[in-house]
C-alpha cells in the first residue's frame, strides 16, 4: 500500500510559535464536520456620535468626577480604575517557596481614539489614526523616563465579548515595574535567534513569509500584515515592521502614517468579514525599557479576534485547549485568503 503524503491543509499537525516556543494543534479536517457552533442574534450598532452618559466623550465627567476636555483628536488620562498603582509599597511573601507573592507597581492610562462615540478605528481616517499612533509614541517615551518602569504595554480590547466596558473607541497603556510573562517568552526566543544568526528573528520570518506569499495579506513600504503560521485564534494576525527597530519610539513620521494605513486596512477587513464591528484584543510587543540595550527585539503587534464563522459564532478555549495546548480547525492559510480578498470599502459605506 502506497504511503500517503502529509498535507498541511488536510492532516492534523502541530505548528511551532517561534516567538513563544509553544505549539498549536491544527486539525483542518474538522472544518468538514456538520455542526458549526451556536448562532446568536447580534445587537445593532446604532450608537450616537455623542453620549451624555459616556465617561470618555468630550466635556463629560468621568467616574472619579474629573471633567474631560473638549478634545478634538485623541485624548489620554490615568485610568480611574487602574489595575496597577504607582504608589504600591515594595514587599511580598514567600512561605517555603509554596506561597509566593511580590508587590507590583505601575501606571495605567486610557487612550480615547476620537471624540466620536460611534466610530471605531476602521471608520476613522488615516490622518486621525496617525494622531493615535503619535499619542502612543508620546506616552511610551514619557513613561519610560521613569527608571523603575521595565515594560510599557499598549493595547486595545474591542467589543463587549473581549471585556470592553465602554463602547467609545479607546485603548489602554499599562506601564509596570516588571516584564510580563508573554513578553518574557519573546525575550528569550529573540535573544537566542539573534545570538546565532546576528539578525532579528522577525526579520528572517518576514523574509520567509514574503517569499512564500501564503499568509501575507497586506504590505506597504514599512509594515507587513500577515496571519502567523502558528496562529491560534481563527483570524489572528500580526503587524510587523519591515525595519528592525526595538520599539515605537524609533518610528518617524512616514512610519507612523504607514502603521496607521496598515491598521485601517486590517480593521476594515475584520469588520467586512462578517459585516459587524469585529471584536478583538490587540497590542504591541516591543522591547522592555530601562533594561539595557536589547538589540534582538523587533517591534510587532498582535491581533487576537474570537469570531469563528459569523458575527455570533465564537472560538472558545475549552477542554483540551485549557488542559493541554491550543487547537484550531481552519488553517492560517484559509484565514489569510478570506481576509485579503475582502473589499477596501467598509461595509457600512456600501
Amino acid at each position: 500500500m502506497e504511503e500517503q503524503a502529509f498535507l498541511l491543509n488536510e492532516h492534523p499537525h502541530t505548528r511551532l510559535n517561534i516567538l513563544t516556543g509553544e505549539s498549536v494543534l491544527v486539525s483542518p479536517h474538522r472544518s468538514k464536520r456538520p455542526w458549526q457552533g451556536k448562532v446568536e442574534d447580534t445587537a445593532p450598532d446604532n450608537r450616537p456620535a455623542y453620549d451624555p452618559e459616556c465617561y470618555l466623550c468630550p466635556g463629560n465627567h468621568r467616574a472619579d468626577g474629573s471633567l474631560n476636555p473638549a478634545y478634538e483628536d485623541s485624548f489620554v488620562f490615568t485610568n480611574d480604575f487602574s489595575a496597577l498603582l504607582n504608589d504600591t509599597p515594595a514587599g511580598g511573601i514567600n512561605e517555603d517557596n509554596l506561597l509566593v507573592a511580590e508587590s507590583q507597581k505601575g501606571i495605567c492610562k486610557v487612550v480615547s481614539f476620537t471624540p466620536n462615540h460611534n466610530v471605531t478605528l476602521p471608520e476613522m481616517s488615516v490622518e486621525a489614526i496617525t494622531k493615535v499612533v503619535d499619542l502612543w509614541q508620546h506616552e511610551f517615551n514619557a513613561l519610560k523616563k521613569n527608571e523603575w518602569i521595565k515594560y510599557v504595554q499598549i493595547f486595545e480590547n474591542k467589543g463587549a465579548i473581549m471585556g470592553c466596558s465602554n463602547p467609545h473607541p479607546h485603548g489602554q497603556i499599562w506601564a509596570q515595574g516588571s516584564v510580563p510573562l508573554e513578553v518574557t517568552k519573546e525575550c528569550l526566543t529573540q535573544k537566542k535567534y539573534f545570538a546565532l544568526h546576528h539578525k532579528s528573528l522577525l526579520s528572517a520570518y518576514v523574509e520567509k513569509e514574503l517569499a512564500k506569499d501564503e499568509r501575507v495579506i497586506f504590505q506597504n513600504d514599512h509594515f507587513v500584515v500577515l496571519v502567523p503560521f502558528w496562529a491560534v485564534w481563527p483570524f489572528e494576525t500580526m503587524i510587523i515592521s519591515k525595519k528592525h527597530v526595538q520599539d515605537i519610539s524609533a518610528f518617524d513620521a512616514k512610519q507612523k502614517k504607514a502603521l496607521a494605513e496598515a491598521l485601517k486596512w486590517l480593521t476594515i477587513r475584520y469588520d467586512n468579514l462578517f459585516e459587524t464591528s469585529f471584536p478583538y484584543s490587540a497590542g504591541m510587543h516591543q522591547s522592555p525599557v530601562n533594561s539595557g540595550e536589547l538589540v534582538e527585539w523587533h517591534w510587532h503587534m498582535h491581533f487576537y479576534p474570537p469570531l469563528l464563522r459569523s458575527a455570533s459564532v465564537k472560538k472558545f478555549m475549552v477542554g483540551y485547549e485549557m488542559l493541554a495546548n491550543p487547537q484550531r480547525d481552519i488553517t492560517p492559510e484559509y484565514a489569510a485568503d478570506c481576509l485579503k480578498n475582502l473589499s477596501d470599502i467598509h461595509y457600512k459605506e456600501k
